[in-house]
């Protein structure tokens, strides 16, 4: 028996992030799919969540809605303190920039710039003036300082996932969102990764929500969130989930 709502709501100073009936659909006319339905979810601040659940369910689209880069058709969706679902463009993308960072499986760097260069660019965007002294202290922080003049094309797959590591953490984000990040990696480096999300984690008390397909992973968390089918199917602490 899975056991279900297991942790109580954090108050709304605790609160790192909120959703109440977030219902998202995609696509268009009969191609038009419902991604997920009323979905209701609080997470704490400092709080380790992993999103679990098989291919098509949703996990990948809610980190999406949390992280504020997709829109949804109804319900709360509040982060950090703030109604996102009620931001426009603009706005949203300062306040990513401000309080989020997102790693994904495809590390999303851009080509034609160095490590520091991709580095920097999320503060350069923010108009934040000492950009590339903060972009070498993320890359010391990720064990890249010798690889900062180097471009991606440059870089094995576990260095491109450093930097994208240390690009979403150099704005010195309340949450970080990782999108299977060791998806393209091999074993171990993609272990080494891991490890650094949850070193990070503990040292800054920032909060960190992870899509995975791993369950040996999804059990580092303090907390499971399985879905199916777009609708939460389970929410509690890995060790109460086989109960």
């Amino acid at each position: 028996m899975k056991h279900s709502q297991s942790f109580p709501d954090p108050s709304t100073s605790q609160r790192a992030i909120s959703l109440v009936d977030v219902n998202l659909t995609l696509g268009e006319g009969e191609a038009r799919a419902h991604i997920l339905k009323n979905v209701s979810l609080d997470v704490a601040r400092g709080e380790t969540l992993a999103l679990l659940g098989p291919s098509g369910s949703g996990k990948s689209s809610l980190l999406m809605v949390m992280a504020g880069l997709e829109g949804v058709d109804s319900g709360v969706v509040e982060v950090a303190g703030r109604r996102i679902d009620r931001m426009g463009e603009d706005e949203l993308a300062r306040f990513r920039g401000a309080h989020v960072g997102v790693v994904f499986q495809a590390f999303h760097l851009v080509q034609t710039l160095t490590a520091l260069e991709n580095v920097a660019l999320p503060l350069e965007l923010a108009g934040v003036s000492d950009a590339f002294a903060r972009a070498r202290g993320a890359l010391a922080q990720v064990g890249l300082s010798h690889r900062e003049k180097h471009y991606p094309a440059q870089m094995s797959g576990g260095e491109q996932q450093r930097v994208a590591l240390a690009r979403a953490l150099v704005v010195h984000p309340d949450i970080l969102f990782a999108d299977e990040p060791t998806g393209n990696l091999d074993s171990t480096v993609g272990a080494e990764i891991v490890e650094l999300m949850f070193a990070l984690n503990r040292e800054r008390g920032s909060t960190l929500v992870l899509v995975t397909h791993d369950e040996v992973l999804a059990r580092r968390c303090r907390r499971i969130v399985r879905l199916r089918n777009g609708a939460v199917e389970s929410d509690a602490a890995p060790e109460l989930q086989d109960a």
